[in-house]
């Protein structure tokens, strides 16, 4: 849609129309449809920012993700061909933190609009514990100033968190997401202001839906018999501080670090003294340590999905569907049904 560049050309209007013109079908990771079709064109870093734009665009967008599905976007790279389909794209949708490469790409790049979803909302310090449980670090001769000194030391030793430690992972809580979704809508109105009418109309409901979907989680998990759940690396710590659960994380915010032998100790005494029967992993990174953590203290496994990329092992086909799935999985685990 970019007015700088030349007028599509028949057998690239057909190869975009081949991609089907439904809402959902709009994104796509080929290369070929990133840029100088006759809609309004959106690269999305990832996942979760590709699903906003798919979302909120509708008809109108057409919409490209750097991360392919399965990838683990912390590690990607920015390769030639992806940094010119930022350049012939109209906007690009990215979180700032979460993958360098994108930053650095988008900020060097000279694309009219660039929409960074970090901004949109407030961000936190999470470290390997998010949620609560701030009292029993203090009864075991830690103050909370100390805690969270040691939270921030091992934060700062990952590459890929927010600028000052911040935790990026905040569309696992719908309420920051719905945040986050109204802003995109807003950028959308102002940079294709033709059609703002269909883009406000479709933020509205997709920011209806993730209300519905806070409910949902505020009605699941009232009633549970622990508050505690353990997972690989400390993707939730929105979410359990939003429903009132404590995240202990095996790892930091980055899903490739080995945890030490006294963390893995300290998580198994604290599973025992708080009831937790069941260790998460993921879909994109190894499950071996959760496994070996979970068999060391006979303790279960299952997937708590950080939603980063749908894949064939995703428990849904889009956002909604993998977080309600998160949702069961939480409840089994907490004894909420």
């Amino acid at each position: 849609m970019n007015v700088r560049r030349h007028h599509i050309s028949a057998a690239a209007l057909a190869a975009v129309t081949a991609l089907g013109l439904g809402t959902l079908t709009a994104c796509s990771s080929d290369s070929a449809a990133a840029g100088n079709t006759d809609k309004f064109d959106v690269v999305a870093s990832f996942y979760p920012m590709a699903f906003l734009a798919e979302q909120i665009g509708g008809e109108h967008v057409n919409v490209t993700s750097l991360t392919e599905p399965g990838q683990e976007p912390h590690d990607l790279e920015i390769s030639a061909k992806q940094t010119a389909q930022l350049q012939e794209s109209d906007a690009a949708l990215y979180l700032k933190g979460l993958q360098p490469t994108v930053d650095e790409a988008v900020d060097q790049s000279e694309v009219e609009t660039k929409i960074d979803a970090a901004t949109l909302t407030s961000l936190e310090e999470h470290g390997t514990e998010a949620g609560g449980h701030a009292d029993e670090h203090a009864e075991e001769g830690h103050s909370e100033e100390e805690h969270a000194e040691e939270e921030h030391g091992h934060e700062d030793e990952h590459g890929h968190e927010h600028e000052g430690g911040q935790d990026p992972h905040i569309w696992l809580d719908p309420v920051k997401y719905a945040e986050v979704a109204e802003g995109v809508g807003k950028a959308f109105e102002k940079a294709d202001p033709d059609h703002a009418a269909d883009y406000e109309k479709n933020t509205a409901a997709l920011v209806e839906k993730l209300n519905e979907l806070d409910t949902t989680f505020k009605t699941g998990l009232k009633d549970k018999k622990t508050d505690v759940f353990i997972t690989t690396h400390s993707a939730f710590g929105y979410l359990a501080e939003r429903y009132g659960l404590t995240e202990e994380a095996i790892s930091g915010l980055d899903p490739e670090s080995e945890p030490s032998g006294a963390r893995v100790k300290e998580l198994e005494k604290m599973a025992k003294a708080d009831g937790v029967t069941t260790v998460f992993y993921e879909t994109l990174v190894s499950d071996k340590t959760a496994k070996t953590l979970a068999g060391d203290a006979g303790l279960k496994t299952d997937v708590l999905d950080p939603l980063e990329g749908i894949t064939d092992k995703s428990r849904g086909d889009d956002y909604f569907q993998v977080m309600e799935a998160n949702l069961e999985a939480l409840q089994t685990a907490l004894g909420a049904k």
